[in-house]
């Protein structure tokens, strides 16, 4: 019988929450399984992820395939790189305390990480939010100023159209007048 680490998905529809189980390969997605090992909520941010790690690791060692997503899981809570330390154990490369060590030497650099990429992420969505506030802030001045400026005009429109019409007498030039030729007959 092959083994499979798989997602069984449960949850109303576009609500999604998944059992992580070990289950036969010919099974239903959602059908019977052998072992639930942890669950996996993808909608919660961060995603949460709660795993046994002795027992995937366990299945992992007697040879049991992982899925695409339940890899990347794993991959993702150093299931992986706990099965490869136990591989050394098991070869004698080194014992299990310091292969022990290292991986909780691992663990704390990854939730250094997890927690810097959080302090990022919400460190950019506030900056994000600042940029579209000032920018929500200008449209609205620009609105505001189109606003009064077509108001002005209408007002300037309403003002020449009722004043009263004034007769404008021709314009005078200031120019001095031209000085007068005498003509003398020519004889």
């Amino acid at each position: 019988m092959a083994v499979k680490l798989r997602l069984q998905r449960h949850g109303r529809g576009k609500r999604p929450f998944y059992h992580i189980v070990a289950a036969d390969s010919r099974k239903k997605r959602d059908g019977a399984y052998i072992e639930r090992i942890g669950d996996y909520n993808p909608l919660s941010k961060p995603a949460a992820i709660n795993v046994d790690v002795d027992r995937a690791v366990d299945w992992l060692i007697k040879g049991a395939e992982v899925t695409d997503t339940v890899k990347a899981i794993f991959k993702y809570k150093g299931i992986l790189y706990k099965k490869h330390l136990l591989r050394g154990v098991a070869k004698g490369s080194f014992t299990t305390e310091v292969a022990e060590q290292k991986y909780q030497q691992w663990l704390d650099e990854h939730k250094n990480k997890v927690l810097d990429h959080e302090k990022k992420h919400h460190k950019d969505k506030s900056e994000i939010k600042a940029k579209l506030l000032a920018q929500e802030t200008q449209k609205a001045a620009d609105r505001e100023a189109k606003r009064v400026a077509g108001l002005a005009a209408a007002a300037e429109a309403e003002r020449l159209k009722n004043a009263p019409i004034e007769e404008t007498a021709p314009a005078t030039t200031d120019e001095a007048p031209a000085a007068e030729t005498t003509e003398t007959p020519a004889e």
